[in-house]
């Protein structure tokens, strides 16, 4: 059993040599897990989210069957709107709506202050069931919402291709922009804060959509809001890993934010990835999560290829691009955890 700081997640996140590759996968507890759809078919996901006993079930469901080295607390990063006042709903099949969008500065004001402890303390007792539960086997990530990816949510209402409400806002009323962008960093750092209070031992910021951005409004409009959060959230003194995705254009931008890990999506080489954020960064990544629906000799040559491009140096942490898909077969992903971590005896 690994302990302390010798979790082999833990040293990459330091960019320190380990005995393997560490691995975990986004969304490796979901619904692409007999168990999880079971748990589905009695509660609603944000009953799941809500209630601690059933989010640290969730988060432990993987954990023994892919033998990864991390475990990651389930919630969605949404979940802050519902204390700010925004409300939160998620339609079938047409993922989270919000029911009060953010078009005006009205809306802006009537956003309530947080305090994550009192009000989303649910998912600080799902993390101490979860250290618990584990009983220092792996370590736990936390997670948020990045500023972008939260205020896209709430200005567009939900998800969004274009994200014209939210661009719109960035370029004629940036003054609102920044008003808005204030009080979502306050919420997230206090979040993240929280969550280490409660044992978390990493955590991940979650910009999923930021690649939607042209290199010139992220370095302007979003880039030190991000890395207002991040150095918030690195004061707690755990690593904070920098994810986003359709940002291979500006990675250097991306380091520019922070983060101790800068982890990104399957548009760009590993190799390439690492060259432009220098080798003494440490990285995470980047399967293509459409891979682990292939056959499995297709799998180990995109697992190896990446492998390859790392080339055995210290601060790699094997993760996907994004999340596992719903319907990707769980052998396949437990195929992935093995890849790697017999990767040096292949």
């Amino acid at each position: 059993m690994e302990t302390n700081n010798e979790y082999r997640f833990l040293k990459a996140c330091r960019g320190e040599t380990t005995d393997v590759t560490p691995i975990w996968f986004m969304r490796q507890a979901g619904r692409y897990m007999k168990a999880y759809r079971d748990l589905k078919e009695k509660h609603t996901f944000l009953e799941m989210c809500h209630t601690p006993e059933l989010a640290a079930e969730v988060t432990l469901q993987p954990l023994d069957v892919l033998g990864v080295d991390a475990a990651i607390i389930f919630a969605d990063i949404l979940l802050p709107l519902e204390p700010m006042g925004t409300g939160l709903e998620f339609a079938v099949g047409d993922g989270p709506v919000i029911p009060r969008p953010v078009k005006t500065e009205k809306d802006i004001d009537n956003l309530r202050p947080v305090n994550a402890k009192e009000q989303m303390g649910f998912v600080g007792d799902a993390i101490k069931i979860v250290r618990s539960e584990i009983n220092g086997k792996i370590p736990l990530i936390g997670f948020a919402g990045a500023p972008f990816t939260l205020c896209s949510y709430m200005i567009e209402g939900g998800k969004s291709k274009e994200f014209k409400d939210t661009k719109m806002m960035m370029l004629e009323r940036p003054d609102l922009w920044e008003k808005l962008m204030d009080k979502v960093c306050a919420v997230l750092i206090d979040y993240l804060k929280m969550q280490v209070d409660a044992g978390a031992q990493a955590l991940q910021l979650f910009d999923s959509w930021v690649g939607c951005l042209s290199p010139y409004d992220y370095e302007r409009l979003i880039l030190p809001y991000t890395k207002r959060v991040i150095e918030g959230a690195q004061e707690t003194g755990v690593p904070v890993i920098n994810f986003s995705t359709g940002t291979s254009p500006m990675l250097n931008l991306v380091k520019q934010a922070g983060g101790d890990v800068i982890s990104f999506d399957w548009r760009i080489n590993l190799d390439d990835a690492w060259k432009t954020l220098g080798h003494d960064q440490p990285i995470q990544g980047n399967l293509d999560p459409s891979a682990l629906m292939a056959p499995i000799p297709v799998i180990k040559e995109r697992v190896f290829d990446i492998m390859q491009r790392a080339e055995g140096r210290p601060g790699h942490i094997f993760n996907l691009g994004h999340g596992i898909f719903q319907f990707t077969p769980v052998d396949h992903v437990k195929a992935v955890v093995d890849m790697v971590h017999e990767y040096r005896n292949a």
